[in-house]
């Protein structure tokens, strides 16, 4: 999807580790796009570069970062795949619960957003990537999140009902990933 990569350099700037983590998310999210059919690739890739606009002040509109940036991207005409990801990266429906924001979720309803190889592999983008971009341990990153938001933050309270989907959407992907395509050698070299 063009543009993505430079809105999400024009709202969060192109810099600092806000900017690190988005670069990296991308990354991840591209390594990770062999999981997903084909014509949805550049969703994914999409999605992950813009995952975190919701964080630039002129987006600020419930100071939940998934939900500010879903609207963005709904008001100018984005695929709702895109903003729908974008709303429900990382298990994002059990922290809007907390912050009482679910009924604002539901206009991003489908099921793509939650389930499946798509929303996994966005899941795991972000979760697998630490916050200046290098490669993380879904296990440590949501240490890190707990520690840097604090115990009694909105993450500290989702974090039993969330953690579980996150380790299972990394797991899934992770096994997507292992998992030979049709042209992979066979033990005897020859095509599948």
């Amino acid at each position: 999807m063009a543009g993505a990569r430079g809105l999400a350099g024009d709202l969060l700037g192109r810099r600092g580790a806000r900017w690190l983590h988005t670069e990296g998310v991308a990354r991840r999210a591209t390594e990770a796009a062999p999981t997903v059919d084909a014509h949805d690739r550049p969703l994914l890739v999409a999605a992950a570069w813009l995952h975190d606009i919701g964080y630039a002040d002129p987006l600020r509109r419930s100071t939940f970062h998934p939900l500010d940036g879903a609207w963005h991207l709904s008001d100018h005409h984005w695929p709702t795949l895109v903003a729908g990801l974008v709303a429900h990266h990382s298990a994002a429906r059990f922290v809007a619960a907390v912050r009482g924001l679910a009924p604002y979720m539901h206009r991003y309803d489908d099921r793509r957003f939650t389930t499946g190889s798509l929303a996994d592999a966005l899941t795991y983008a972000d979760q697998t990537t630490g916050p200046t971009g290098e490669e993380m341990d879904a296990e440590d990153r949501m240490a890190d999140m707990l520690r840097r938001h604090g115990s009694d933050s909105p993450n500290a309270r989702a974090h039993e009902l969330r953690a579980p989907v996150i380790r299972a959407a990394v797991q899934r992907t992770r096994q997507r990933l292992d998992r030979p395509g049709p042209d992979a050698p066979t033990a005897l070299g020859v095509p599948r």
